[in-house]
């Protein structure tokens, strides 16, 4: 079970480096690594300078949507994720 829970996790880190792409001037900048805990994943997210206020949003809105999405899909596979965004 636990290698099903693998690539299920590995799809939330997709989901997020999809939508960070797509919101970007420069997607080749955009990275996002997993730390994986027993019942947390924390993906951290990095974009290139001039591009983190697209990813964080109006006061912060699009930072609160992508939370958003995430926590409905790790819900799926009965994980918490986090998306923490670095600078």
């Amino acid at each position: 079970m636990s290698g099903n829970g693998q690539a299920d996790s590995s799809s939330l880190k997709d989901l997020i480096l999809l939508i960070a792409q797509m919101l970007v001037d420069d997607p080749q900048q955009v990275q996002v690594n997993e730390i994986r805990g027993d019942q947390t994943s924390v993906l951290e997210l990095r974009v290139a300078k001039q591009d983190l206020g697209k990813v964080i949003g109006k006061d912060g809105r699009t930072a609160r949507a992508m939370r958003t999405i995430l926590t409905a899909a790790s819900t799926k596979i009965r994980k918490r994720a986090l998306l923490e965004i670095i600078e």
